[in-house]
């Protein structure tokens, strides 16, 4: 699929254009910040712990940069109101900060919807150009895309998806590892989109909104038997700490 890659944000503004979905004239582009900055962003809100922390360390083994160009790049967003930088000490996030990281993710997130919803794309094709399309500078542009999918609260790996103020639902989930048997739950989300993982529930007809019944936990390695649609299957430990399920 590595020609999914050449599917740049210019011609998906085409495409919006020629739908008549998107007046090219209307843009507004919001305070560029540079793709690194929103790299770094996006780890963080990743990252971020309950009291709105993260460390150098975390961010430097996430992003696989070495910690002098962490610490160098936290300055600056220190300078940007958007952390509390203190050398040695776990780096607070404002609240400044917290924003601009989920607009970051908001964007991401409307684009793999919209690609899955209006353009036909498998849920394990999304991610990379995702990766792209999420550095486009315009308010607007990420605003009719969220207007035209009416508003999806959540993206098609079932994350939240962060409103224009950088807010965001409240799941209560929890792993399908967690379950015991007989429980009867809904597969909701899924903690990794990696297209090997996405494409080994593509085989096995496993699809967000599945009625799961647990059918069997093995003792010695956790693996679930389970049964939805009229089949059987059975997961590893592993797969199941993947799946995020609600009763």
């Amino acid at each position: 699929f590595s020609w999914l890659l050449v599917f740049t944000s210019k011609q998906l503004e085409v495409f919006l254009c020629k739908n008549k979905m998107l007046d090219l004239k209307n843009i507004t582009s919001n305070n560029m910040n540079s793709l690194t900055e929103e790299n770094y962003l996006k780890a963080i809100f990743h990252l971020l712990d309950s009291e709105n922390q993260v460390t150098v360390n975390e961010l430097s083994k996430f992003l696989q940069i070495k910690m002098p160009s962490v610490n160098s790049m936290m300055k600056k967003f220190a300078d940007k109101n958007w952390v509390i930088y203190e050398t040695y000490k776990p780096i607070k996030v404002t609240e400044l900060g917290r924003k601009e990281a989920a607009i970051v993710v908001r964007k991401h997130r409307l684009t793999e919807m919209f690609l899955v919803e209006k353009m036909g794309f498998g849920w394990e094709n999304v991610h990379e150009i995702a990766e792209q399309l999420e550095h486009v500078h315009s308010e607007d542009f990420f605003d009719k895309m969220d207007e035209i999918l009416n508003f999806p609260k959540v993206d098609p790996h079932g994350e939240p998806i962060p409103d224009k103020d950088g807010i965001i639902i409240t799941q209560n989930l929890k792993k399908l590892s967690e379950c015991k048997v007989n429980d009867m739950v809904i597969l909701t989300s899924v903690t990794i989109s990696t297209d090997d993982f996405l494409n080994y529930l593509n085989q096995r007809n496993l699809a967000l909104g599945e009625e799961i019944l647990i059918k069997n936990i093995e003792k010695f390695d956790g693996s679930m038997q389970i049964e939805f649609s009229d089949r059987t299957e059975v997961l590893s430990k592993m797969v199941c700490e993947k799946l995020l399920v609600k009763k």
